[in-house]
């Protein structure tokens, strides 16, 4: 595996050349991506684009045909699911949920769930908390392996906008404490912008990628979500505790990206 040239961090994933068929129909063509441990990387797209494609591919679960898919020695890594269906009578707490997706004690899964927020729900029962306290407990259940790269489907959805605003701020916590790469799905352009290291827009290849600002004033993102998609994303304004160039590149920390005050 190389080394990000951007951030001197391993790469935990790398995928080149990809290619990946149904039947008759290519769903991915030439898609290259590389994901480095610390990095929050976000993936967009219109439905259809092959979003989910691509990350079951990554996690070793649909067979591809073309290119090639490089993981780091060891990797694990911690799956958030956009959708999980439990059966409605089936008698089942947060805990015994826990449980079930990793042989971890009381003790662990009191420290998971309140390193997501949310340590009052252990004796909840799964089917009586709401949509938005469930994607903490899957987001808990990912982090219970360990993980050195997060893949998470679509985090924040039955999530209200404060909700959102609360689970993407978690996600940035988690990766400066554990240091774990993140590859992120979603729908939310917004949200994402402004949570994110890099952008990859998908449409069955890589149309752009880069930082929010490149991303957002590339044609083909303006092309597929529309001009007033675009100008939203120009007002967001980045948190991370590092600067970009407009490529997407990570500035060296002793290189700032704007003179100081009175300079």
């Amino acid at each position: 595996m190389s080394v990000s040239h951007e951030t001197g961090a391993p790469a935990l994933v790398e995928v080149e050349g990809l290619g990946l068929r149904y039947g008759g129909r290519q769903v991915l063509s030439g898609v290259t991506l590389r994901i480095s441990a610390g990095e929050i990387v976000s993936l967009i797209g219109p439905n259809g684009a092959g979003k989910s494609s691509l990350i079951r591919a990554v996690l070793g679960l649909t067979p591809y045909q073309e290119g090639r898919i490089t993981t780091a020695p060891g990797l694990v890594i911690g799956y958030m699911p956009q959708r999980l269906v439990i059966d409605s009578v089936l008698p089942l707490t947060v805990q015994r949920f826990l449980r079930m997706a990793a042989k971890v004690g009381r003790g662990e899964i009191r420290t998971v769930l309140e390193e997501v927020g949310v340590p009052h729900l252990r004796n909840s029962q799964v089917q009586e908390i709401s949509g938005g306290e469930f994607q903490r407990v899957l987001l808990a259940r990912a982090l219970l392996r360990e993980p050195d790269l997060l893949v998470l489907d679509e985090p924040a959805q039955q999530v209200d906008f404060q909700g959102q605003i609360g689970m993407f701020e978690l996600i940035e916590r988690l990766r400066q404490a554990r240091g774990c790469g993140v590859l992120v799905v979603s729908h939310d352009l917004h949200m994402v912008m402004r949570a994110t290291d890099r952008v990859l827009c998908l449409n069955g290849h890589i149309c752009c990628s880069g930082a929010p600002e490149a991303v957002s004033a590339h044609p083909e993102y303006v092309a597929l979500f529309g001009p007033r998609a675009a100008e939203s994303v120009a007002l967001y304004h980045h948190h991370h505790r590092h600067d970009h160039d407009l490529a997407g590149e990570v500035l060296p920390q002793n290189t700032p990206s704007e003179p100081p005050a009175g300079a």
